[in-house]
């Protein structure tokens, strides 16, 4: 089956709520399983933040972690005939995918060279570095998190406010064009271009 065929249509943007809110998650998975793209795009719009943030969580990367998103309902759209109500509710299932793929992430990156910085800026953002448990990396995350707070306000305006949505408030690139109502290629240039410019200034 091609990727055309096998993937919902409007994934890939923060759908429209077109569905009623008093349509149960069951009654929406069970309408899946019978090829209803409309349900799917329900469950999407009521569940893609908590897709996305819990799988960031796990990999640290909000990119990578947006291409997770896409996949669970990807792959819900071609596995919902599994979902049975009897073994837990719908949010714990579309979770458990979720955690599958992120943990199948983070060992493809194991398996990968690790860079010698003990910390990076996007675990920094994202506010990630577990202090409790490494005094070393939190003294240094402390530090770095000040001089990027300090950078932050050497960014462009637009810069910085799509950094700030992206990384503070936990939004999706497309959540932030939306928001924002700018192209997408335009947020993401942002991003990049505003990231560049923080590593740039930490290092001078």
């Amino acid at each position: 089956m091609s990727e055309r065929a096998r993937r919902p249509h409007y994934l890939g943007r923060v759908p429209d709520a077109t569905e009623s809110d008093e349509a149960t998650d069951a009654e929406l998975i069970r309408r899946v399983s019978l090829g209803d793209a409309g349900a799917l795009e329900t469950l999407y719009g009521r569940y893609a933040r908590v897709v996305y943030s819990f799988a960031v969580r796990i990999v640290k990367d909000g990119a990578l972690a947006e291409e997770i998103l896409q996949e669970v309902f990807v792959r819900t759209w071609l596995q919902a005939d599994r979902f049975r109500k009897s073994r837990g509710n719908f949010v714990s299932w579309l979770l458990s995918i979720t955690h599958n793929l992120a943990i199948d992430e983070v060992r493809k990156r194991q398996r990968r060279p690790q860079r010698s910085s003990s910390v990076d800026i996007s675990d920094v953002l994202y506010g990630l570095v577990d202090e409790a448990t490494n005094v070393e990396e939190a003294v240094e995350a402390r530090a770095l998190r000040d001089k990027v707070s300090a950078a932050l306000e050497t960014l462009p305006e637009a810069q910085r406010v799509t950094i700030e949505l992206a990384f503070y408030s936990g939004y999706s690139q497309r959540e932030i064009a939306a928001h924002l109502e700018e192209p997408l290629g335009t947020v993401k240039t942002r991003i990049r271009l505003g990231l560049k410019k923080l590593m740039v200034a930490l290092e001078e």
